[in-house]
């Protein structure tokens, strides 16, 4: 049996240029020039520039273009109507250029080890296929029985461990060493086994061989109960170790490009004045052609046939969009700087004091939403991936968001506070004997702040600090 029904729906239904501008508001400042660039590629009806309306010699071209018809655009794959021009930068500005790096890889610096050996071309096939299983750090994460299975599958060629064994040893024997290795114990020993013999280093090879366990737990006292031998002793043999590099692979730099941060906003402090403004050098000034616009016209004025409705078409549809991206970075500029400015506002005293976040509040992107009317998903969107620049260093927007925790006095404190109190704590606690959580709980309530020993390891490993037997140094 068929029933119908009717279901009353309500779709929000975003326009072109809403969906514009949510694109634009989530991309920094590096990748809006690029953005900007590519719009430039595809639509001849935006321009770089300024609008030279009074400049004759400007007219005089604008005139010169007027016989140009736009059957020449819509018949070719160029578009000659514009031109990319050069930035312009203040004497006091210095255009910095990115840099980016060219030369061979961690991968190829193997093959072209692997290719000064004097091995048969079996053994450089075995070989060449397992450098190609390595990962970035230089390891062999992989069973060499799963490596004869895909080399039997996907080349057809049959093979055994141990002769794969015999391919890794080879390469074992290439720099940095360390390279091949299975795991860490095994890397560590490669590289000892390549330096001269001394007390320290067969200590060393001791301590991994033996009591590799022991080692990565710090249980030192055990190992020298277990070896009979005196600190001192011990002392060397780690210490040999702590120079071993525990990923060879990740000395090969060459291969990947240095990240670099160009902030979004620039922040000063002019005799107590926070002085805020958007980094505009990578955002060339657009504006809307006006060729197009006085072709438009042209065609409008001209009896509408078939081929002169397309043509009008065509150029409206490249204005409209033209003055929509304009308007879309308007738009995200503004909505930027509004955020901007909240959030100042909200850690005003942090600014002024030149970055001492014990002074900086709770501040949760509602605090920003219900200061700016944006929505949370706008906060958000204007926080991701957005940098400001002060004098006293390059911090991400996220960084100045925070949850509240509260004190014994009722007041509510930034979790940058707790964070930045466990640092120096840490920092300053004896190395032989360092402070647990249930210790590092109990100092902060002696402060006055009501933390629990979860929030405190919570809070330690957003620090990156190792609980403390990782933490206990000879």
């Amino acid at each position: 049996m068929l029933n119908q029904r009717l279901h009353q729906k309500f779709i929000q239904k975003l326009s072109p240029q809403q969906i514009q501008m949510i694109k634009l508001l989530e991309i920094p400042t590096m990748q809006l020039d690029e953005r900007i660039k590519d719009e430039l590629e595809v639509n001849p009806a935006l321009e770089e520039g300024r609008d030279k309306t009074d400049d004759s010699d400007d007219q005089d071209s604008s005139n010169d273009n007027t016989d140009l018809s736009i059957d020449e655009y819509l018949n070719t794959d160029d578009t000659p109507f514009y031109k990319l021009s050069a930035k312009n930068f203040s004497k006091e500005e210095q255009k910095t250029e990115i840099p980016f790096s060219v030369g061979s890889s961690f991968h190829d610096q193997l093959e072209s080890q692997l290719g000064l050996r004097n091995i048969s071309e079996r053994q450089h096939m075995l070989a060449d296929y397992l450098i190609g299983n390595l990962d970035d750090d230089g390891y062999l994460r992989r069973k060499l029985e799963s490596v004869a299975d895909d080399m039997a599958f996907s080349m057809g060629v049959e093979t055994s461990e141990e002769e794969l064994e015999s391919a890794l040893q080879l390469i074992q024997e290439f720099d940095p060493p360390g390279v091949g290795a299975r795991d860490l114990k095994e890397c560590l020993m490669l590289q000892l086994n390549q330096k001269e013999e001394s007390p320290g280093i067969n200590m060393a090879k001791t301590i991994l061989t033996d009591h590799f366990d022991e080692f990565t737990k710090k249980h030192y006292d055990k190992i020298i109960a277990l070896l009979g031998i005196s600190e001192e002793e011990l002392k060397d043999g780690v210490a040999e170790i702590l120079k071993l590099n525990p990923k060879p692979g990740g000395s090969f730099q060459s291969d990947k490009v240095a990240e670099h941060i160009i902030p979004d906003f620039l922040l000063e402090n002019k005799d107590g004045t926070i002085q805020l403004s958007l980094n505009s050098r990578n955002v060339p000034e657009l504006r809307v052609s006006r060729m197009y616009s006085e072709m438009l016209d042209a065609y409008s004025k001209n009896k509408q046939n078939r081929q002169n409705k397309e043509a009008v078409s065509f150029v409206k549809q490249k204005l409209d969009s033209a003055k929509w991206f304009i308007d879309a970075i308007k738009q995200r500029q503004n909505t930027l700087m509004h955020t901007m400015e909240a959030i100042i506002k909200f850690q005003q005293e942090y600014f002024l004091s030149g970055g001492d976040e014990t002074l900086l509040n709770p501040m949760i992107l509602k605090d920003i939403a219900d200061a700016t009317g944006l929505d949370i998903s706008t906060v958000s969107r204007v926080a991701n991936s957005k940098y400001v620049q002060t004098p006293f260093g390059i911090f991400p927007l996220k960084f100045f968001f925070s949850e509240g925790l509260p004190t014994d006095s009722g007041e509510e404190v930034s979790t940058h506070e707790i964070k930045k109190i466990l640092q120096e704590c840490v920092e300053g606690e004896l190395k032989r004997k360092p402070l647990t959580d249930d210790e590092l709980t109990l100092i902060l309530q002696e402060k006055g702040y009501l933390i629990a020993r979860r929030t405190v390891a919570k809070y330690r490993e957003h620090l990156n600090i190792p609980v403390a037997r990782l933490r206990k140094q000879l």
